[in-house]
């Protein structure tokens, strides 16, 4: 089993926390689409969406909110 990116959870958890990938972005100094292709990498070698994504706006799924906090 390969493991993700140490780095692709400091991206979800800011963004979990920001509620936004855009300020997630600004908050790491990235781009928001670098946050994005990290969130996206890290869902898809944990085989879960993490985020809900409407409109410029994303939410936690139940698997996000799990891992953010981990239970």
């Amino acid at each position: 089993m390969k493991f993700p990116n140490l780095a692709y959870f400091g991206s979800f958890d800011t963004a979990a926390q920001a509620g936004s990938f855009v300020h997630a972005a600004q908050l790491l100094l990235v781009t928001h689409g670098a946050v994005s292709r990290q969130i996206r990498a890290l869902e898809e070698s944990l085989g879960v969406e993490l985020f809900e994504r409407r409109n410029r706006a994303v939410f936690l799924t139940p698997a996000g909110r799990q891992l953010l906090h981990g239970r």
